[in-house]
């Protein structure tokens, strides 16, 4: 009797879009195994055809897809040199074979790679090139290119399907379909097409020009058998039907809508000629039930019913037979690439990526975005009065999660800021990125978490009265987006002259990815869509607007006439702000702009008013190194203007770290060096002091409240080189250790909760002198004045002028009171030195820290440093419920014990430790009453 070994599709070359007919690589051997002598025949007119009839030198860039290996991308012992003309691995051209080339694996393919001998080979990875890597060969769409080996010994009686290389194929009437198919002996193969027997011979490799049949969807059936044993191959192909074109339905959205197990769905692709919906529901195969309707409006449109209410479901487009894409409105994508690297910890329960998918495909799940909020009338911050904290996720917790991120709020929120700004969060290509190279504008990268605890942060962030501002990138997008693959230019590898969205090139001189033309209707819906999703579904509070002077199609290359008035930019922006604001009135629309005075003013004073980032690092760094400096840019003032319009800083993610550059570069006279760490970090407190007191929105990059000092441009080895700028940095929580960097932290947060909580800091009329040594800030409201006053030289020196009136004044700080006889007054200050003073005392804010110590508890931990378990001392002066809590320095609880209702007096409890080693806070609860203390655990 016959025994049935597989009904499989197989193939060698797997890309992430839908391949040519013709194979892109196949082999002789056609079973490779790593132990044989393998040569491998490139096909250059088939998968992207970029080496199509090139007229040059044809190499390989190839590696090892090993038991190893995490993900089709991560390729072992990869023996070539990208870009470099070597001969030993030049393809060499198939004699009488136009664009076919052929290259030799010798002695075998594990020696070749010098692969150790245990470890199993899976697959040989390529991308193919000619000399210097400008054009490619590579599967459709542009992904890696595989041959697939076998097990060494164990093929037994087997068959392979070579050609076509996909299972999604789509095929006009009468056109060839190349079928090549291998045995692994001498056997009788049958081919079928939709049960119709279309030849049937004896061999070990049949090569067959399958002419494609009528409309509809064709399942091509291969038999191979000998006497013992059939192997069955299959692939589908289909004949578009000729669907006239009808309006899409009313009411239904650009992208994607699930509802009650109806998948609507409606793509933006006009001239196209067919659309196929592959996903989960139709094993990814092109069925004409799943080809969708096209529009007059350039629309394509289908309903999917009965499917499963729950989800979850994938899906992709297969376009013109070609090109395979996720919907460019997709919410969560799955990406075989880069999902591998992401950590159940971070994504729990993530779904698998599907069988016969390629490339990125859209994740349609209902209850990964189910979330019950908790803040339903969030009061934001008046813009005026911001004080934002820019974060990247990656680079501000180990853990890359919003989770932790939740458990973190507590931190930010004693360092007083009211608002948080996310660098992108958007689907980007790869996981280790800023964000800036956007591939799915509305899709939330999983790198960072799933989208409910993203809903959680954000929910978590209003209960703290904390804002959650986006930093979203309009300006470009990158080549993974379905914006670019939808129309695309292959062989100069660019957008298509014919793309809706994309420039071909960019219209301005520091573009990078590929530039949006915003004048475009399609670009202007596609942003507006995106923009209406964040606000309305993750209930952010406003965007940060990546390079907002790019959203021009004023063509410039120099840099100053691209910074100039320009009206057509404005009417973009302005149209986009409305979006903002009459989605969510009140959201903040923040532009990174750089522009002419007269653009950024216009902008400020327009609807409600955007907000225009005022980059101050180079004075205050100035300032803070000991060199001629000028603060007053800072002030919305200085530019004549009356709207507070300007979102000054004194770092951001693009600038270099203050403490860095002062530590590196700070400048030394006498014995007074600003390069000394504590000396660096005292003047970033008077800078912080001149900083805040100027009245109008303020930002601060991670980690300055601390003194990061590690370059921005610093690389994992510990070198420095620009080449790193956006690689991972070191996070430096053990910063909270070292006492001068603590009193860094606490002195920020008492000057930002003084200056939000005190009107003369918010509306106070303002003067100043900021452009000598000794600095000063001159406030007064309803009779209240206020001065700051900071000497940023070298040497000690005086503040004249610095009271406005005569009288007692107070200084916050220290609380000390100074009776003024004139105003000409000369106020001495040491270098680095600053002070505070107002007509009227202020409450002074003790730390945290010092308002527990100053509880009464009495608190004492033995032993200590501990390990396994630590024993606490306290008095109370009456009886309390009392509860010890153990926090990382991140302000995460790790611990928590109950330890009853206790009489007053002295007692000791016992608190087992389950924890690594490392530096923690113990805090005691007892009624009203907490006090806490540092343990280190061995």
């Amino acid at each position: 009797m016959l025994k049935f070994l597989q009904l499989t599709f197989l193939t060698f070359a797997l890309g992430w879009s839908s391949p040519a007919l013709a194979q892109v690589v196949y082999s002789e051997p056609a079973f490779p195994t790593a132990s044989d002598e393998v040569t491998l025949f490139f096909n250059a007119a088939a998968g992207n055809g970029g080496l199509e009839d090139c007229n040059c030198n044809v190499y390989l860039h190839t590696g090892v897809i090993t038991e190893q290996s995490t993900a089709p991308s991560d390729w072992r012992y990869v023996p070539t040199t990208w870009g470099q003309a070597n001969a030993a691995w030049q393809m060499q051209p198939v004699p009488g074979e136009a664009n076919l080339y052929q290259y030799t694996f010798s002695p075998s393919v594990r020696e070749y790679y010098n692969v150790p001998a245990g470890e199993a080979i899976e697959q040989m990875a390529f991308v193919f090139r000619n000399a210097t890597g400008s054009q490619t060969g590579r599967a459709e769409g542009g992904g890696d290119i595989f041959l697939e080996l076998f097990e060494e010994g164990g093929t037994g009686f087997n068959a392979a399907l070579q050609s076509p290389g996909s299972n999604a194929i789509i095929a006009q009437s009468g056109s060839i379909i190349p079928v090549r198919v291998a045995a692994t002996e001498e056997a009788s193969i049958t081919i079928t097409d939709n049960g119709e027997e279309l030849i049937s011979t004896v061999t070990s490799l049949l090569e067959y020009d399958l002419t494609a049949g009528g409309e509809g969807t064709h399942l091509v059936e291969i038999t191979v058998a000998n006497d013992e044993d059939v192997v069955v191959l299959e692939f589908a192909y289909a004949v578009p039907l000729d669907l006239p074109a009808m309006d899409v339905p009313a009411g239904l959205e650009p992208g994607i809508t699930f509802s009650e197990g109806t998948l609507q769905l409606n793509l933006f692709a006009p001239d196209k000629s067919h659309i196929f919906v592959l996903g989960s529901f139709n094993s990814y195969r092109p069925l004409t039930e799943y080809q969708m309707t096209p529009s007059p409006s350039g629309h394509w449109w289908i309903e999917i019913p009965g499917l499963d209410e729950e989800g979850p479901h994938t899906f992709q487009y297969l376009v013109d037979g070609e090109i395979r894409v996720a919907d460019p409105y997709s919410t969560v994508v799955l990406d075989p690439g880069n999902d591998p690297f992401i950590g159940e910890e971070v994504y729990p329960n993530l779904p698998a990526y599907p069988d016969n998918a390629q490339g990125i495909v859209s994740l349609v799940d209902p209850q990964v975005a189910e979330y019950d909020w908790q803040v339903e009338d969030f009061q934001r911050p008046a813009k005026e009065r911001l004080v934002i904290y820019e974060l990247l996720v990656r680079d501000f917790l180990a853990s890359h999660s919003y989770t932790d991120l939740i458990d973190t709020l507590d931190y930010l929120s004693r360092l007083g800021i009211n608002a948080i700004e996310l660098m992108p969060v958007n689907e980007f290509e790869g996981n280790i990125s800023w964000g800036y190279n956007p591939s799915f504008h509305m899709a939330l990268d999983k790198y960072y978490g799933p989208i409910y605890e993203f809903k959680r942060l954000v929910d978590a962030c209003h209960a703290r009265g904390i804002a959650v501002i986006l930093d979203v990138v309009y300006n470009h997008a990158f080549s993974q987006s379905p914006l670019a693959q939808l129309y695309w230019d292959e062989n100069n590898f660019r957008p298509a002259a014919d793309n809706p969205w994309l420039n071909v090139t960019p219209k301005h001189p520091f573009n990078v990815g590929y530039d949006f033309n915003h004048e475009s209707l399609a670009t202007r819906e596609f942003v507006k869509r995106t923009i209406r999703y964040w606000l309305e579904e993750m209930k952010l509070d406003g965007f940060r607007f990546d390079l907002s002077k790019g959203f021009t199609q004023v063509e410039n290359t120099d840099v100053g006439a691209w910074s100039a008035y320009d009206a057509s930019r404005l009417v973009i922006l302005k149209d986009y702000a409305d979006e903002v604001w009459n989605t969510t009135p009140g959201a903040y629309a923040i532009m990174e702009h750089f522009g002419s005075w007269e653009e950024e003013l216009e902008m400020a004073e327009y609807g409600e008013g955007m907000l225009m980032w005022n980059n101050m690092q180079p004075q205050y760094k100035n300032a803070v190194l000991g060199f001629g400096s000028n603060l007053g840019g800072a002030s919305y003032l200085e530019r004549g203007w009356e709207t507070p319009g300007l979102v000054s800083f004194m770092e951001s993610h693009d600038e270099e770290r203050l403490m860095y550059e002062a530590l590196e570069f700070g400048n030394m006279q006498g014995g007074y060096n600003v390069r000394e760490l504590e000396t660096a970090l005292s003047r970033v407190e008077a800078g912080a002091l001149m900083f805040y007191t100027i009245p109008g929105p303020k930002m601060l990059w991670q980690f300055g409240e601390q003194g990061y000092d590690f370059s921005i441009n610093y690389c994992e080895d510990g070198s420095i080189n620009e080449d790193c700028r956006t690689g991972p940095k070191p996070i430096r929580w053990d910063y909270l250790e070292e006492e001068a960097r603590r009193h860094l932290y606490e002195r920020m947060s008492e000057i930002i909760l003084l200056t939000r909580s005190n009107e003369i800091f918010q509306s106070g009329a303002l003067t100043y002198e900021l452009n000598g040594s000794a600095k000063k800030i001159q406030l007064e409201h309803e009779g209240d004045r206020a001065v700051a006053v900071a000497n940023f030289g070298m040497t000690a020196g005086s503040v004249p002028q610095a009271f406005t009136q005569t009288g007692w004044w107070y200084e916050y700080f220290t609380g000390d009171s100074l009776q003024v006889l004139t105003p000409n007054q000369l106020l001495p200050l040491e270098p680095g030195e600053y002070r505070l003073y107002t007509t009227s005392p202020l409450e002074t804010p003790v730390s945290t820290a010092e308002a527990e110590a100053a509880s009464g508890l009495g608190l004492r931990l033995s032993p200590n440093p501990a390990q396994n378990e630590v024993w606490l001392s306290y008095d109370l002066t009456s009886a309390a419920a009392v509860r010890a809590e153990v926090y990382n320095l991140q302000g995460q609880q790790l611990q928590a014990v109950e330890l009853g209702q206790q009489p007053s007096g002295w007692h000791i409890s016992q608190l087992p430790l389950s924890l690594p080693q490392g530096l923690y806070i113990v805090r005691l609860t007892a009624g009203l009453q907490a006090q806490s203390a540092k343990l280190i655990v061995r």
